[in-house]
């Protein structure tokens, strides 16, 4: 497994988010954006707002089942990808999902 497969499916474990399992259909996609170019920060960031957007949620909002699988943040990806986005961007969600985590333990 390489660096950017292996850093890809830590960060989609390790979301608080998601269900805390990779499955082989992970790594495939993982291999599959590596080989494609895919930034790994650009992935980072997807699955960051796509956590952000789970715990950001209205107050009195149904609560969403787990993130289940990296396919989830595909969309997310292309939202990100066209234009690419800011670099500055990416730190930010990075940034806000590490404040949202703090509050959330509190």
């Amino acid at each position: 497994m390489t660096p950017y497969v292996r850093a890809v499916l830590e960060k989609l474990r390790d979301l608080p988010t998601a269900a805390g399992r990779v499955r082989p259909a992970d790594q495939r996609l993982a291999e599959q954006l590596e080989s494609q170019g895919t930034p790994l920060a650009l992935v980072q960031g997807a699955l960051h707002l796509a956590a952000l957007r789970r715990m950001l949620r209205p107050p009195g909002a149904p609560p969403l089942p787990p993130i289940r699988s990296l396919a989830y943040v595909r969309p997310i990806l292309d939202e990100l990808s066209n234009p690419r986005v800011d670099p500055g961007y990416l730190e930010h969600l990075e940034h806000r999902l590490a404040r949202e985590i703090r509050r959330s333990r509190h």
